[in-house]
């Protein structure tokens, strides 16, 4: 019967580095699932639980804004909020047949809905504990190397507003849109416009101009 060392150096020796399953934010990362179903049955074998509290937990509003291609009558971006939790946790590996026992400190955040935040940040807290207290290899792809490159575009380029079509002087569908949405109201200044598109300088002049007749009509 070893000590509780001797059975975490034990899990330790049979781990050879997980290879990535999953993707997050165009990154790669190793799941918690992969990774629970390599260690668990290790862990069951040594006779080790492992024990996770909750000490603090600070949750932080996050406003941003997201683009919403199904948008109508146009796509745009659309403002959006998560919670980020921050959590500090203890884990402690208990032997069962010793009682002993080893107490370990581990900080984690997660960003989420606002029922999720922090089942994000305990899921993250679990499996970088786990990886880290056992060296398991996480290489230049991973979520938390400051090194890593993205593998796609993480957030989609505004689309680019013209004045006319490719070839004619007959206003771009875009542009109608445009024009529609000032006399609603609901684009009530360029920068509104500019949020949503790339805008060529003569349609941007046109909507200039546009603004000031506008303006011209409502002050008659």
């Amino acid at each position: 019967m070893g000590s509780i060392y001797a059975k975490l150096l034990a899990i330790q020796k049979e781990v050879k580095g997980l290879s990535k399953d999953k993707k997050s934010h165009n990154y790669d990362y190793v799941s918690g699932n992969k990774l629970l179903s390599f260690i668990k049955p290790l862990m069951d074998d040594q006779g080790l639980i492992l024990k996770q509290e909750i000490l603090d937990i600070e949750n932080i509003r996050q406003d941003y804004k997201v683009w919403d291609k199904w948008a109508k009558p146009t796509p745009c971006w659309k403002d959006k909020n998560e919670i980020l939790s921050k959590v500090m946790m203890r884990f402690t590996w208990v032997d069962c047949e010793t009682g002993e026992t080893d107490v370990n400190l581990f900080g984690a955040n997660g960003q989420n809905d606002w029922e999720k935040g922090l089942g994000s940040a305990l899921t993250y807290g679990e499996r970088y504990f786990l990886l880290k207290y056992f060296h398991i290899p996480t290489d230049a792809d991973d979520i938390d190397n400051p090194d890593r490159k993205p593998t796609a575009e993480a957030m989609p380029s505004k689309p680019h507003l013209v004045l006319f079509n490719e070839g004619t002087k007959d206003l771009s569908l875009e542009m109608n849109i445009v024009f529609d949405m000032m006399k609603k109201g609901t684009y009530t200044t360029v920068e509104q416009i500019t949020e949503v598109y790339n805008i060529s300088e003569p349609a941007l002049l046109s909507i200039q101009n546009g603004f000031s007749k506008l303006n011209k009509a409502n002050n008659e």
